[in-house]
């Protein structure tokens, strides 16, 4: 239990992080650049993510090392992949549907694909224990 929550802080600080990059990319390319919000967070969420893989393999998860490296980039695209799914989803409802100031919206998608990114990572990504 201890290590979980040693590496849930860890994957919080690597989150926030990421936070910052996507939030600040999103932002100056939408009211900077003139670009649409939605392509914006497109963009930044990506960017993001790229990052984030980087430090959660370094600093948060025991990577597999029998697992071939290109297999596990696979992996992690395709989840990235439902990740932005999810980040635009909620974009697009809050801010078409809701009404509600896109700089806002993107903090609430940021937590829910958080939640999710950790659970799929933990259970996709991360070296198996070894039962004895």
């Amino acid at each position: 239990m201890k290590k979980l929550i040693g590496q849930i802080i860890k994957f919080g600080i690597v989150g926030f992080t990421c936070f910052f990059i996507d939030y600040g990319i999103m932002i100056f390319l939408t009211e900077i650049v003139g670009i649409n919000y939605l392509l914006s967070s497109g963009i930044s969420f990506s960017i993001s993510v790229f990052v984030n893989y980087i430090l959660s393999l370094k600093f948060v998860f025991q990577p597999d090392t029998g697992r071939n490296k290109i297999v596990e980039f696979i992996i992690f695209i395709f989840m990235s992949v439902i990740g932005l799914g999810i980040n635009q989803l909620v974009m697009w409802l809050g801010v078409d549907k809701l009404g509600i100031n896109y700089m806002f919206v993107k903090i609430g998608a940021t937590a829910i694909v958080m939640v999710y990114n950790f659970i799929t990572r933990k259970l996709f990504l991360e070296k198996k224990e070894k039962s004895e």
